[in-house]
């Protein structure tokens, strides 16, 4: 399916204040970029790198005073996501190098203190991809999704004890789960078509079989269209802003929408106006604040 995506938002800046975002898809599996329009106000000098995860970031210096950052997509998108029941466990030993790092504990995947939860959870489970769905499964059924229950700071062990949080701590918990297994697993925030409430979005792959399978605690069945923008270890590496300054974000709106071919400019208009405001980046995915309060 062809999907027009994108979001809005809306800073204050109390003073001239670096940013960096990360905002852009690109394309790779299950996924290519048709078009892509990116508008910052007002306009700012802009570079970009790919960081160590792959990402696309753009690095930019707020002024003071309103700053709003625009983008939009259309984006081809696979309409399944891969399915293997029974793919087996890829042992440590045989893991690429670069993979390693995803069996590891990080900032807010505490997969050292979940081992027992994982193993209960997992009993009758083939080792490999029937581990990582069981953890997904349990997630699903056992942890209440809402609004407001969690910050930007709640950890996996957190949400393993409060059972309730938002897609950032149903992937968190995955992903720590998964890794107190020994299997490799990674955060992907994105967007995914008919979201319901629309919001920007995480899941977790889990790499058996030599190779990444999505996962996505949030939803009943297994879907497909979702937009990849980046991947990491927790949402430490994947926030789509990163300020070093005091801004305030104001409002954040989200859309996601089908698109015709052939009529890619008047269905990314039309989808633009049917966009949603949500809560904000810090009470959905949430952005890394590095402000300074003092030296």
């Amino acid at each position: 399916m062809q999907l027009n995506a994108g979001c809005e938002l809306l800073f204050d800046a109390q003073g001239p204040t670096p940013l960096v975002l990360m905002l852009r898809p690109r394309s790779g599996a299950g996924q290519w970029i048709i078009r892509e329009e990116y508008h910052i106000t007002p306009p700012v000098n802009v570079t970009e790198f790919t960081d160590i995860y792959g990402n696309l970031c753009q690095r930019v210096v707020a002024p003071q005073g309103p700053f709003s950052i625009h983008f939009s997509a259309t984006v081809q998108t696979a309409d399944v996501i891969d399915l293997a029941p029974g793919a087996p466990y890829t042992p440590v030993e045989n893991l690429p190098d670069d993979l390693l790092h995803y069996t590891l504990p990080s900032r807010y995947c505490q997969s050292d203190q979940l081992g027992d939860l994982a193993n209960q959870i997992t009993e009758n489970a083939e080792p490999g991809y029937d581990q990582a769905d069981a953890i997904r499964r349990w997630i699903h059924e056992n942890v209440r999704y809402e609004y407001g229950t969690s910050d930007a700071s709640t950890s996996a062990v957190e949400t393993a004890d409060k059972r309730v949080g938002v897609c950032r701590d149903f992937t968190h918990l995955g992903i720590s789960l998964c890794r107190a297994l020994n299997i490799p697993a990674r955060m992907v925030v994105g967007y995914l078509y008919q979201l319901d409430p629309m919001d920007l979005h995480a899941w977790f792959e889990a790499f058996v079989d030599g190779r990444w399978f999505t996962f996505d605690a949030t939803q009943h069945e297994p879907r497909g269209n979702r937009i990849t923008v980046a991947y990491g270890r927790d949402a430490a590496d994947v926030a789509f802003t990163t300020q070093f300054g005091p801004m305030t974000l104001n409002e954040m709106k989200v859309w996601v929408e089908a698109s015709q071919p052939g009529e890619v400019e008047s269905d990314a208009e039309d989808a633009e106006k049917k966009s949603k405001d949500v809560p904000t980046l810090a009470a959905s995915l949430g952005s890394n604040d590095q402000t300074q309060t003092g030296r």
